[in-house]
């Protein structure tokens, strides 16, 4: 199942080798070892305090405050250091950030530095990286970022180790979002031109516990232990090696032969199943800080998907318990709302529900004008679909189900980085399967894709359907800056009311994202962080 949060013909995307072949070709671990120049067997590298991690998509580039992508965090988050982190209880913890004090009237937020925190050059990480950061980067470039920093008025920096972030309004989810929001070196980036095109996002410098060595392209990116890092002892491990395995089949035969220690790959529930069986390894189940939530977007600049009697007909005709037993199998909730069940605190019960009906389906499209023509044909779409093995199985079903009512769904499923740059830079597509995460508040998860002032072609997982809401929009901001909890719910409830009611986006699923990893590493996974992790904590127990 795909970790995070974040793809010609009507065919699926083409499978890669499956387990059995994989394990075959392989034989055993010293085969594993071959097929990888420079990435050790598992068992060598836990000798060597080494730990070689399987990833499924190789990222487009290694600065996760500029790329917003679940293949880019997994490995930038070991490079760069954000103000804060979250501990087991959600609660936040220092990181380059020591220690904090917010304002009483909720607009301003102080931050004082680590003394001892250095960029990987050697330089001191100053006031000036986190005011050109926020400034910058994360309110021009990151999805989320965008939303958040949307009424950042100024940062201060009275010293080296002191920055104040000043706001036009009230901020109240302002250290959550912080947990994702990595700290740029200034000195790379602010006279460097287009920060996208920066080649440090593909050799980083960062401040964080890992220390950027190569990328061989195709096969892996290596990481080494930075020994200047400001905490004591930290990182326990010395090289993080981070292996692509385009066909997650592939990463569940590794974890078997012990070619992988630990895996952020997208793994079939089935496997998952089947390696809780490995006495070598554990599943664990942790807690998502960014609630993930798979949803179906309409492109609503396509005149077709404008009239609501046709979104109402898609959302009747799409049985998600089938997506929840038979694609996730059971691996994830059943998403009937914009929050998902595990953000409870968020979750509104009174939103209009679609029942499976393919009676109604059928005569929404009726009353919409679509007649059948001599091929049964109502409406003909462009679907482009996530390239995880599970979207591309929603999809087919999806295909065959919507056809039982007349829409003939044209699958693309290209990789990676075309599926982003299809979606959100070309926005060629009439339907897509998308997964985004909606937290850690939805201030930061789910505004951005609702919110009109977020459509912005060529921002990654922003308002992709062009959704555009004058009420929608007031009740997300005035929500976004109301510091009384109760009120706030108040709030989200009646836009996600509103949301159902217009129905840009179907959500399906919310999955949960079991890590599995060898039974002898310790803190690969702490907490609510899962994927995003920095690792600082990881090692193995002694043998025996």
């Amino acid at each position: 199942m795909a970790p995070r949060p974040p793809h010609d013909d009507d065919a699926p995307a083409r499978p890669g080798p499956r387990r059995r072949a994989f394990v075959a070709a392989a034989g055993g671990g010293a085969a594993l070892a071959l097929a990888w120049p420079g990435v050790p067997h598992a068992q060598a590298a836990a000798g060597a305090r080494q730990l070689v991690i399987a990833q499924e998509r190789e990222p487009t580039g290694l600065a996760g405050a500029l790329i917003v992508s679940g293949a880019t965090a997994s490995i930038s988050s070991k490079i760069f250091d954000t103000l804060v982190g979250y501990d087991a209880e959600l609660r936040p913890v220092p990181r380059l950030a020591q220690r904090w004090q917010a304002s009483r009237d909720g607009l301003a937020v102080t931050f004082w530095l680590q003394p001892a925190a250095r960029w990987h050059d050697g330089r001191p990480v100053q006031a000036q990286d986190v005011a050109f950061s926020a400034l910058e980067i994360w309110r021009k470039y990151h999805a989320r970022g965008r939303v958040v920093f949307a009424d950042l008025a100024a940062a201060d920096t009275p010293d080296a180790q002191t920055v104040r972030l000043r706001f036009a309004r009230p901020v109240p989810y302002l250290l959550a979002a912080l947990a994702d929001a990595e700290v740029l070196p200034r000195h790379r980036y602010e006279k460097a031109g287009d920060p996208l095109a920066n080649p440090a996002n593909s050799q980083p410098v960062g401040s964080g516990p890992w220390r950027f060595v190569r990328w061989d392209r195709g096969s892996h990116v290596l990481l080494e232990r930075n020994p200047a890092y400001w905490a004591a002892g930290r990182p326990r491990l010395d090289k993080l090696f981070f292996r692509f395995f385009p066909d997650p089949a592939a990463a569940a035969a590794a974890l078997e032969t012990r070619g992988v220690q630990l895996s952020y790959a997208s793994l079939s529930p089935t496997d998952v199943t089947r390696l809780q069986q490995v006495p070598a390894l554990e599943v664990e189940k942790t807690a998502d800080l960014f609630n993930t939530v798979v949803a179906f977007e309409f492109n609503l600049d396509r005149p077709a998907l404008r009239d609501l009697r046709v979104r109402q007909a898609f959302a009747h005709a799409i049985d998600r318990s089938f997506l929840h037993r038979h694609v996730w199998q059971g691996w994830a909730d059943l998403a009937e709302a914009p929050v998902p069940p595990a953000l409870a605190a968020f979750q509104a019960d009174a939103v209009p529900r679609y029942a499976f009906d393919l009676q109604r389906a059928e005569a929404l499209l009726e009353a919409a004008g679509l007649q059948r023509d001599a091929r049964g044909v109502r409406l003909s779409l462009v679907h482009v679909v996530h390239p995880a093995r599970e979207f591309v199985q929603a999809s087919e079903y999806l295909r065959g189900v919507l056809a039982r009512i007349g829409v003939r769904l044209k699958l693309r499923s290209p990789e990676w980085g075309a599926y982003i740059h299809q979606l959100y830079t070309r926005r060629d597509f009439d339907t897509a399967t998308i997964m985004t995460s909606v937290g850690p508040d939805p201030a930061i998860g789910l505004q951005r894709l609702y919110w009109s002032k977020n459509f912005q072609p060529g921002v990654a997982f922003s308002n992709a359907t062009h959704y555009a809401s004058p009420e929608a929009d007031a009740l997300l901001e005035q929500a976004q800056a109301e510091a009384d909890t109760a009120k706030r719910r108040a709030l989200y409830a009646r836009f996600q009311v509103l949301a159902m009611t217009d129905l840009p986006r179907i959500p399906l699923v919310a999955p949960r994202m079991p890590v599995v990893h060898a039974r002898s590493l310790r803190d690969a996974a702490p907490g609510p962080e899962s994927l995003p992790a920095n690792l600082a904590s990881a090692g193995f127990a002694a043998a025996g």
